[in-house]
């Protein structure tokens, strides 16, 4: 694997998979249209691994604060106190991270379609062109007043199917469950943060149940030097993607994406046409 091409897909895996634009989207219409190589699948883990070392970095503190709140729901569990406290945000928000992570179980028995859709530019156009749409939306939402303190169970479900469904190529998983969590009444901020930080149950999942695909399928160890670079790439744009959508949702301008997502969906159908 050339060193450069690594480099191309670490960008792209980095700044779309947190920019509301679909990273797979992007890969499979590149693949597919332009005749780019496609990335060995144990490279692929790799990217998606790098970014969620990005959501890690960016988030440390409220993943600090939800692994001591989780050990300390387990010692209440061996040692429950008369009365008991009133649970503090962070494990309010860990029980909400889980339960919207639940519906992406309903994915599995779909994943050879969902596959097969990745050659299907055709449909990965009209997918770029909903979020589109999805996004236009967002901007014209109010402001929600819900944070982890008072979201519901229900607003987590709903939140969690609407990730599940952004598992189809072209629908932006950030931008479907950013604007879903804004349609719950979540505040912009918290529904950016949450989004987020869903993402770490749904990638290190797909990570696992794909690398051990890679390892059976054996690995080109010669490779590892454009996988590293790859990974860096990934993992630097990524951080800076998620300052700069958490920065565009406080101002309002989340949705301002659309435009863009207009533009490569119908130029990914007018390509498929031409070529």
């Amino acid at each position: 694997m050339e060193r450069y091409f690594a480099a191309i897909l670490g960008l792209i895996q980095g700044l779309a998979e947190f920019l509301p634009i679909s990273s797979s989207g992007h890969l499979s219409a590149m693949q597919n249209l332009l005749g780019m190589e496609k990335a060995d699948m144990l490279f692929e883990v790799l990217l998606h691994f790098a970014t969620l070392i990005a959501v890690c970095v960016a988030y440390r503190h409220d993943i600090a604060e939800m692994i001591s709140e989780v050990i300390g729901f387990i010692r209440d569990l061996r040692h429950p106190r008369p009365g008991g406290d009133e649970p503090k945000p962070a494990r309010r928000l860990a029980l909400m991270l889980v339960i919207a992570s639940l519906p992406l179980a309903l994915v599995l028995p779909f994943r050879d379609y969902i596959d097969r859709l990745n050659n299907n530019t055709y449909f990965i156009g009209a997918a770029f062109i909903f979020t589109g749409a999805i996004l236009f939306l967002s901007d014209r939402m109010r402001n929600g007043r819900k944070t982890e303190k008072n979201m519901s169970a229900g607003d987590a479900v709903k939140i969690g199917l609407v990730q599940a469904l952004a598992t189809l190529p072209g629908l932006s998983r950030s931008g479907s469950t950013i604007t879903a969590g804004m349609a719950t009444g979540l505040n912009r901020s918290f529904a950016v943060k949450f989004s987020f930080l869903l993402s770490l149950p749904a990638v290190l999942a797909a990570t696992l149940l794909e690398l051990i695909s890679a390892v059976r399928g054996g690995a080109d160890t010669t490779r590892f030097p454009a996988y590293l670079l790859g990974m860096v790439i990934a993992g630097v744009t990524g951080f800076f993607a998620i300052r700069a959508v958490r920065l565009l949702a406080r101002k309002g301008k989340f949705g301002q994406f659309c435009y863009y997502c207009f533009f490569i969906g119908i130029l990914t159908i007018v390509l498929t046409i031409i070529l």
